[in-house]
């Protein structure tokens, strides 16, 4: 049994994190699979807030959360498709196309919103019916504070095991191994037989696919809504931890895990320190600045990373 308020406090500080984090995994994934492709994927940012938007407003016209999930991948393969064929077919520079996307997305949610609600700023609120709901765990010990770590939505569990699944597919099969084919040596891998604009192709649609579901987890699950530019940058701070993940998955977990507790003690600090809202509320954000700073030129990306390829 867990009694004392400190141990409550820090199991809720590892409940929040793993909430916090869960966006973060599931984009910082997503960037992994186009990356380790030899895409650069700055559009993460503007995947989720595709994917957040499509899940809110979808779930409010069917009032089904579960098809708003699916409205919200969709929407992420959307994007990513429109990512590869820019950047794949059309050789674009990979992070002007998606600044482009991150530009078009702050505008055009709102624009779809009024359209459909009436409202640029918000879409409707969802009804507790409407939401995600959670994956209850009952303590066997009677204790409600282990339960506090437990009760989260199924996304949250679904986020950690594609870490896992991620690891394996790159390492272990088939589809992993031309995807790191691609990323590191394009022109050996097409000398192989492997077609390489398809195999990138794969990879950014995955992308997308994964950030929109992070999205979609901020809008129908971590709030019953969406808002303007409610990514609030996590789709920057995902790619970071990617960075300083090494592109691994688990260190891509590990920096997420990180990223979230920056934020859950940001949090917690508002109101319980004599800090201003503003600067505590400016942690998450200084965190990833210094660790871009510090590890960016530690980390070695795959060599083929931002190359356009082009077929002699």
């Amino acid at each position: 049994m867990i009694d004392t308020t400190a141990d409550l406090l820090n199991l809720t500080l590892i409940a929040s994190t793993l909430r916090l984090s869960t966006p973060l995994i599931l984009a910082a994934l997503g960037g992994l699979y186009a990356e380790r492709s030899g895409v650069i994927n700055i559009a993460l940012e503007g995947m989720m807030l595709a994917g957040a938007f499509s899940a809110a407003a979808t779930t409010a016209l069917t009032g089904n959360p579960w098809i708003g999930l699916l409205a919200a991948i969709l929407s992420g393969i959307l994007v990513g498709l429109i990512h590869a064929a820019a950047t794949v077919t059309w050789r674009a520079d990979q992070v002007v196309t998606g600044t482009a996307i991150n530009l078009l997305f702050l505008g055009v949610p709102a624009l779809l919103s009024g359209a459909l609600f009436d409202s640029t700023g918000a879409t409707p609120q969802l009804t507790r019916d409407q939401v995600l709901p959670d994956l209850k765990i009952v303590d066997p010990g009677g204790s409600q504070t282990l339960v506090s770590i437990f009760n989260q939505k199924p996304i949250v569990y679904l986020a950690f095991i594609l870490v896992a699944l991620t690891g394996y597919v790159l390492a272990r099969t088939r589809f992993g191994l031309r995807i790191r084919a691609v990323g590191e040596n394009p022109e050996a891998a097409d000398t192989a037989g492997l077609v390489v604009a398809r195999i990138r192709y794969t990879a950014v649609l995955i992308s997308g696919a994964l950030a929109a579901l992070g999205g979609a987890y901020l809008s129908i699950g971590q709030n019953s809504l969406f808002t303007r530019n409610m990514t609030a940058g996590r789709g920057f701070i995902a790619l970071a931890a990617l960075i300083f993940g090494k592109w691994s998955p688990t260190g891509t977990l590990l920096a997420c895990l990180l990223f979230g507790l920056a934020e859950a003690l940001s949090i917690r600090m508002q109101g319980t320190v004599n800090i201003p809202n503003q600067f505590i509320q400016m942690i998450p954000y200084v965190l990833t600045m210094v660790v871009l700073a510090g590890f960016i030129r530690r980390s070695s990306p795959p060599r083929a990373l931002g190359i356009a390829y082009i077929k002699e």
